[in-house]
């Protein structure tokens, strides 16, 4: 299992010693070890492009860092609520809603939450022999190291998938998978900066969007409404205006959707397609299953084609 990291790091004190060092509510954190980082970066797909570090930090006061030498992997930083600041050597810089900020490897820069507003901020921490030409790809794109995503909540999505990939453990396969939507999550920074502006979905096709991509997985409202620039209870009450449920009965309706997908047009045992809906407890799904269709799975597969 990747190591999740609950605190912040000592850099965070120097910027304010009253610094919040349990973390912040519904934060999510995954720091790969790095002795891990090194053989994957031998791989020949993670050795281009691997994540080594993400997170979510929702509403996060007081949330900063510090490093006078930079990090030792370059950063993607994507700002979807609130608001904060970075410095650099070219000066400082304010994050808003929708930046996405993207720091090269080891090049000094500090940066925080803004006091009043402070940040939701989504990132990842990247190394790999093509790491850098999409560093500079990004910062040629948007003509400096901050590029204003009009719509940030995809990106956000993307690396909310980094961080379940990582989550599934130490595997190539997880590795291989984070890699792949930090290719994506990248490739949309540096296309954004050369962008025209232009209309973009509003937060409730957005979290639509990114509920049905990441189907079967599970998200969590708090996630969910972070990446659209919501609150938990603004998201909610969208849900139900134009679905008539709420974000986990939706994701729930997905779950079954697939799961009747797999008993309609395969023979896998019902614990597999538990499985693959989403639910690792085979007899919890067979349940959630009958009470939404008034059958269990096995007599749902023995019912008439086209009842």
């Amino acid at each position: 299992m990747v190591v999740s990291m609950e605190c912040m790091d000592e850099s965070l004190a120097a910027l304010d010693p009253q610094a919040l060092r349990e973390g912040f509510a519904g934060q999510r954190m995954l720091v790969v070890p790095r002795g891990v980082v090194g053989r994957a970066l031998r791989h020949p797909v993670t050795g281009k492009l691997m994540v080594t570090d993400a997170g979510c930090f929702p509403h996060a006061a007081r949330h900063g860092r510090v490093r006078s030498s930079g990090a030792g992997q370059h950063i993607l930083l994507v700002c979807t609520d609130g608001a904060g600041w970075c410095r650099t050597d070219e000066g400082q810089f304010t994050v808003a809603p929708g930046d996405a900020v993207v720091l090269p490897a080891e090049r000094p820069h500090t940066y925080g939450a803004s006091k009043s507003d402070p940040w939701t901020l989504w990132w990842f921490h990247f190394a790999g022999a093509d790491a850098a030409d999409l560093v500079r790809a990004a910062h040629a794109a948007a003509g400096g190291l901050v590029t204003h995503l009009r719509d940030p909540a995809p990106v956000a999505s993307l690396i909310s998938q980094i961080i379940d990939a990582l989550d599934s453990g130490i595997t190539a396969t997880g590795f291989i998978r984070a890699s792949g939507a930090a290719w994506h999550a990248l490739s949309q920074v540096i296309a954004t900066g050369r962008r025209q502006p232009g209309p973009s979905a509003g937060p409730f096709e957005r979290a639509v969007e990114h509920l049905r991509a990441t189907a079967p997985r599970h998200t969590s409202v708090t996630a969910l409404a972070s990446m659209v620039g919501l609150s938990t209870s603004q998201l909610s009450a969208l849900f139900r205006a134009r679905l008539g449920v709420s974000p986990l009965k939706y994701q729930i309706e997905l779950r079954m959707a697939r799961a009747r997908e797999l008993l309609d047009g395969t023979r896998l045992p019902v614990a597999a397609v538990a499985r693959a809906a989403g639910y690792e407890d085979p007899m919890y799904f067979s349940r959630q299953f009958s009470r939404l269709h008034g059958m269990a799975p096995t007599a749902y597969r023995r019912r008439a084609p086209h009842e």
